[in-house]
């Protein structure tokens, strides 16, 4: 597939990619510019579109397992890291 660049610098996104990708008019679209030289294109999604990606815990944890939680991941980040 291809598409022409217009004058101001404009392009036709062909009608497969844009079903691929989920887009309509007025969607929002990502460059990326990639270190081996190609462009990828993603499109923007809104924060609602992660809703359900992970599951309800069974239970909430309570204040004082999130401040061991806290006071573990300190101490973890305070030792040095072992050599193998």
């Amino acid at each position: 597939m291809e598409s022409a660049i217009t004058s101001k610098g404009q392009a036709t996104i062909p009608k497969a990619v844009r079903d691929y990708l989920h887009v309509k008019p007025g969607d929002r679209i990502k460059f990326f510019m990639h270190p081996d030289g190609g462009v990828y294109i993603l499109p923007k999604l809104p924060a609602s579109a992660l809703r359900g990606m992970l599951r309800r815990p069974k239970r909430a944890a309570t204040i004082e397992e999130m401040d061991e939680a806290i006071a573990a991941g300190a101490a973890q980040s305070l030792t040095p890291p072992r050599r193998r």
